[in-house]
């Protein structure tokens, strides 16, 4: 999934003038552009402090999609998850609050958290 999300920053006007003359002079396409490559720079500069700290607080770093029948399963196995992700974590619209509340006990989400809203209150005490 290439899924984004948007986000909204303040800039000073001399930061965004620089910014603007930059793209003017052909070394970005446009503000967003740089915006996006500044922090790609920044996250690689510091990829090995955020790959200790998913180790160290056993997260899972990427995508992850859960399932109607994936929390089904789960339910039949009588296992309780706890989710520790980093990135995007997706539970599929099929997913009933109740199930939800059957299946996961704990959920850490440093990202995106997609879930209906009847989930997402649902397991509000849960999320952390």
């Amino acid at each position: 999934m290439t899924d984004t999300e948007k986000i909204t920053i303040n800039l000073s006007a001399v930061d965004l003038g620089r910014i603007d003359l930059l793209a003017e002079e052909g070394f970005y396409s446009n503000r967003t552009d740089f915006i996006r490559t500044a922090i790609r720079k920044e996250l690689d500069a510091h990829r090995d402090v955020v790959n200790q700290s998913v180790s160290r607080r056993a997260s899972v770093l990427g995508v992850a999609v859960y399932t109607r029948r994936s929390l089904e399963e789960c339910l039949e196995k009588k296992q309780k998850l706890e989710i520790k992700f980093v990135g995007g974590m997706y539970l599929s619209d099929g997913i009933p609050p109740d199930l939800a509340l059957g299946t996961i006990h704990r959920l850490e989400v440093h990202g995106v958290l997609r879930a209906s809203q009847a989930v997402k209150d649902a397991l509000a005490d849960r999320i952390l």
